[in-house]
C-alpha cells in the first residue's frame, strides 16, 4: 500500500486542483497541439510513503495449538460437517 500527497484543497492558486494546465498550438500553423500541466507549489507529486507490513511474531512465541484449543491449528477431519 502506498499514501500519495494530494493538493491543499484550499490553496488560493490552483484551488485546490494540484496545477495548471497550458494550451498550445503549432508554432506554423497556430492549431491546438496539446497540453502542459504546470504543478503548483502547494503539491508534491513524487511525495510518496510506503507502508511496510507488519513484522511477523518470533516462532518461539507463536501459539501453539492441540485438539483441545478452538483457535489453534488442528489437523483435518474427515466428519462432514452436518
Amino acid at each position: 500500500m502506498v499514501l500519495t500527497d494530494t493538493p491543499r484543497p484550499n490553496c488560493r492558486d490552483c484551488d485546490g486542483e494540484g496545477g495548471f494546465e497550458h494550451d498550445y498550438g503549432d508554432y506554423d500553423t497556430g492549431e491546438y497541439a496539446g497540453t502542459d500541466w504546470e504543478p503548483c507549489g502547494c503539491w508534491n507529486e513524487t511525495r510518496r510513503w510506503f507502508l511496510l507490513p507488519l513484522p511477523r511474531r518470533p516462532r518461539l512465541l507463536r501459539r501453539r495449538g492441540s485438539g483441545r484449543d478452538p483457535w489453534g491449528p488442528v489437523g483435518y477431519s474427515d466428519e462432514p460437517p452436518f
